[in-house]
């Protein structure tokens, strides 16, 4: 049996070993958006996105979505995987052109990832000629990144350099230097990192899922 063009969805705020009392939406999806929801939290994967749909539930982003069980054959799946992008390491290392470092700091039980965007790390100080984010870049301008995968979740190719200790604390202090106050205060904690992976974009816009804007 062919899988249904449109699939009744269900959707609240997923609370970690808690009933929730929040209230549950119901929404239509189309098949292709679910698979790309399935695709963000389980990646190229036909063997997990078969099994996904066929238990019918999935979290995302702190929202846990559910609908009947879906039995799909491993060819319609793989058909359903087509469109979305593979990995490509051949992809030359553009750090002008992310939108995000993910600064690792830390390792094993006390590793932690601080997300850092553009956006945000894009503002100067009063009358300055960098931001922090110009720090960052020119930084991961010099050194080699290793490809590490395409992330369907955020629609992006992840470029990581790793860091010796010395230079971690060097790019931090020059990045909390050119930083305004208040995104000084809020990244008054940030640690040196062992890696930081630049999130590049292949293409812009992301679809809002449901839940999540």
């Amino acid at each position: 049996m062919a899988l249904p063009e449109q699939i009744p969805l269900r959707y609240t705020e997923e609370d970690a070993g808690f009933i929730s009392v929040r209230p549950v939406v119901k929404q239509i999806f189309r098949l292709h958006e679910l698979v790309d929801l399935v695709v963000s939290v389980a990646g190229k994967d036909p063997a997990r996105v078969q099994q996904i749909f066929r238990s019918g539930t999935v979290v995302y982003n702190g929202y846990r979505y559910w609908w009947d069980a879906l039995p799909a054959e491993p060819k319609e799946i793989e058909h359903l995987l087509l469109p979305f992008p593979d990995d490509d390491p051949s992809r030359p290392f553009e750090p002008e052109k992310a939108t995000a470092g993910l600064f690792e700091i830390g390792g094993g039980a006390q590793r932690t990832v601080v997300e850092i965007s553009r956006q945000d790390a894009a503002q100067k100080k009063l009358f300055a000629r960098h931001s922090p984010w110009d720090v960052l870049t020119t930084f991961a301008a010099g050194k080699t990144a290793r490809y590490e995968k395409y992330a369907h979740a955020r629609r992006a190719d992840l470029f990581r350099i790793s860091l010796p200790f010395d230079q971690a604390q060097q790019l931090v202090a020059a990045f909390l230097a050119a930083a305004p106050r208040k995104l000084k205060h809020r990244w008054s904690t940030l640690r040196p990192p062992a890696t930081v992976t630049f999130v590049c974009p292949r293409e812009s816009g992301q679809r809002p899922v449901p839940g999540v804007q």
